[in-house]
This record gives structure tokens, sequence and C-alpha cells, in this order.
């Protein structure tokens, strides 16, 4: 068994070339409607996050041969729960993250490292800011923008209960939510950032396939400021940013696995 922690829009296509090869392959992820996309495509998914400890026991109950994280760059404790629970459990741990974008140095593109230096970089621009950095961490926005003077705050984020709880208890307005799940094309984009009449947007480096490279350059385009917050520097060791990097790393792995004493075979 090979359990896979997913986290972006390109883990499922991911887990379903993997299956493909033969191997039996548990999925991982946080919300209910991920899970019902991946078994909708014929993968085995559980839901929830999980600690260190939780995912220690996930690879005794499951017979769990190899760990793939391909969650999403930013999923910081993710990454450390399943290093760890690797190194502990003496199986290989492989990672899958798609590569990050390039910019040259426009004069609108602020590049900060944290979701604080973000809030701040934000502050100092004023106007009304678009958050499309989701619910997680949206008290370090409202904390440091709400109630600002010539600071509108509008949230672009998942449309579950929780996070509508959350903005309430957060102070958020109705009318500066957007509560919708993506992916959005340029022209959407466009047309939110027209109608909250945005000066600056707020987003995460997270790479192609999420469509960041769509979110900022429609901003940039439109002459709208954009704060782009960094990846987490995290010591992945060995980092695959194509699937048939993973699948030569898997066939490496398992069968090196397989000339081991009891060696299993997926």
């Amino acid at each position: 068994m090979i359990f896979m922690l997913c986290g972006t829009s390109d883990a499922r296509e991911l887990a379903l070339r993997i299956q493909s090869g033969g191997y039996r392959v548990l999925t991982s992820v946080v919300t209910d409607s991920a899970a019902a996309s991946l078994r909708a495509a014929g993968l085995e998914a559980r839901t929830g996050r999980l600690t260190a400890a939780d995912m220690k026991a996930q690879m005794a109950e499951k017979a769990v041969r190899v760990i793939v994280d391909a969650s999403h760059p930013f999923a910081e404790e993710a990454h450390a729960n399943a290093m760890e629970a690797a190194k502990e459990c003496g199986l290989p741990y492989i990672r899958f993250e798609r590569a990050g974008l390039a910019y040259d140095d426009h004069p609108l593109l602020h590049v900060v490292s944290s979701y604080e230096e973000a809030a701040d970089t934000a502050r100092s621009l004023k106007g009304s800011i678009m958050l499309t950095t989701g619910s997680k961490t949206l008290e370090i926005f409202t904390e440091r923008l709400l109630g600002e003077p010539d600071i509108r705050l509008v949230a672009r984020m998942l449309p579950r209960l929780d996070n509508m709880e959350k903005c309430s208890r957060l102070g958020m307005e109705q009318k500066n939510i957007i509560a919708m799940q993506g992916p959005f094309s340029r022209e959407l984009n466009e047309a939110l950032y027209q109608h909250f009449g945005t000066t600056v947007m707020v987003t995460k480096e997270s790479g192609r396939i999420g469509a960041v490279d769509e979110k900022v350059q429609a901003a940039l385009d439109a002459g709208i400021r954009v704060v782009l917050i960094s990846r987490p520097e995290v010591n992945f060791g060995t980092v695959y940013d194509h699937f048939d990097g993973i699948l030569e790393e898997l066939g490496r792995v398992l069968s090196l696995q397989r000339q081991e004493p009891h060696g299993g075979w997926n």
C-alpha cells in the first residue's frame, strides 16, 4: 500500500497514474469534498488532518510501504508529520511539488516570506485588499487590517460552513466575503477584481496548476498591487516536480523492498 497526502489539484492525477501502475494507493485529504472527488475517480480516500502519531497508526494498519507527500506547498504541519512518521516507521518518503513560478521584477509585485509580513505590507498599501490565502490564517489579516482607515478587506475562500462561522467571529462583513471554489479563470478573476474595486491582492505562491499565475498576472495587468507570499523553506531532500520522477522513484524503492526479507510487492 502507498499512502499519499493529496493537497493540490494535480495530486489526483498523480494518484491515478500511480494506481494505474499496479500499486494500491490510499489517498489522504482534509475535506469531504476533496475525498468525494478522489473516490469518484476510483481512488480510495480518507478524510481529516493527521498528527504524526495518527500517520504512524495508519502505516501499521494499512501495511504502508511508501509515503508520497503531494500536499500543498504551504501545508507545513502535514509535511513535518509525514516526514516524522516515515522516519519512525522506516519508510521511504517521496515529495512531489509542482514547479514554482518565476516573475520578473515587476514594480507592482511585493514578494514576502510570511503571512504576517504580507498583512503588514498590505496595510501599508491600503485600498481595497483581496485575500486569496484561504481561511486558516485569516485572523492574521483581520487583526492587522480590519478597522484600519482607508482599507476594505475582502476575503475569498471555500464555501464551507466553518469558514463562514470563522468570518463571523473575526468580524468580516458578509458583503466582503467571496465564498467560491476554484479553479478560477482569468476572466473570473478580472471580474471579481473589478466588482470589489481591488487595489491590492494577497496570494500564496503555490504553482501553475493552482492558477496562481493567472491570478497574479490578471492583477498585475489590471494595475493591481500583488503581495505574493513565497513558499516556506522545508528541507525535503529530493523533490520531484514531474510525475515521471515520482513513478521512477516508487519503482526503485519498492524494488529494493521486495529484495528485503519479508518484503511486500506494493
